[in-house]
């Protein structure tokens, strides 16, 4: 985790939290659910509100994906329900992604970690609302 400024602009890289955010949604994407998380974080430390709760949430999703591929069920149950509880407060569209998809899929693999629901077939994806920002 970033220490002091200089080493959140090193992780964040020189395009800052825009490439810093896409990052994290690629790492997502291909399953690296602690970089993502890594990535998200590394942002999410110096963001203002509202972009901090949203950045904390997508946070706490990404790592609750890590703890089920390390088979942490209750770890990962945990994490999706505290990340969703922040990310239920936004919109359907926010930074660019389609965030009720996601909200919408995590949903099912909390279901399906409580029981109620069979294992959904694959971990998942963060689709970009229209085009990716730059």
């Amino acid at each position: 985790m970033p220490r002091c400024a200089a080493e959140t602009s090193r992780v964040t890289g020189r395009g800052g939290t825009a490439d810093a955010f896409a990052r994290g949604v690629a790492e997502f994407n291909r399953g690296e659910f602690f970089a993502s998380h890594e990535s998200w974080e590394a942002i999410w430390l110096g963001a203002p509100e509202p972009e901090k709760t949203f950045l904390q949430g997508i946070t706490q999703v990404a790592a609750a994906f890590h703890h089920h591929t390390r088979g942490n069920l209750d770890g990962a149950a945990s994490l999706l329900r505290r990340g969703l509880e922040k990310l239920d407060r936004f919109p359907a569209a926010f930074r660019g992604i389609r965030l009720d998809a996601l909200r919408s899929t995590a949903k099912e693999w909390l279901a399906m970690l409580s029981g109620a629901q069979p294992t959904p077939a694959a971990y998942p994806q963060i689709k970009w609302a229209e085009t990716k920002p730059r």
